[in-house]
């Protein structure tokens, strides 16, 4: 009986917790969407991070330390008509950039070419 209770007990904490990080991975994924809209990421990565002027992010996206090391960095001699210019702190902190990293991480891949119809030969 104390065997049944005690793993009835782990399991309702584990849900409890199963869904507390559910609604904390819901809540950074929005906000790190917002982020990628304030911020502008969208305007050269596109709308859902699969690229446009630059390159594709979603889904497929660094690790967190390389993502925010590039973020912070840029791309050495960075001029508007090539690579990426370096986002500081002030501009978007860790705790957003790591929210980012998370909406990008969850958003599908693109449709094949193949799939799309307009382009299709």
């Amino acid at each position: 009986m104390k065997q049944l209770l005690a793993t009835s007990a782990l399991l309702y904490f584990a849900s409890i917790a199963g869904a507390q990080s559910a609604r904390t991975d819901r809540a950074a994924v929005a906000n790190g969407e917002s982020a990628f809209m304030r911020v502008g990421c969208f305007t050269c990565h596109g709308t859902v991070g699969h690229g446009g002027a630059a390159p594709r992010l979603a889904p497929n996206t660094l690790p967190l330390p390389g993502f925010t090391t590039w973020v912070r960095n840029g791309t050495p001699g960075w001029t508007v008509a090539r690579g990426m210019p370096a986002f500081s702190a002030s501009v978007i902190s860790d705790a957003d950039l790591a929210d980012v990293r998370a909406y990008l991480a969850s958003l599908a891949p693109p449709r094949p070419v193949a799939d799309i119809p307009l382009l299709v030969p």
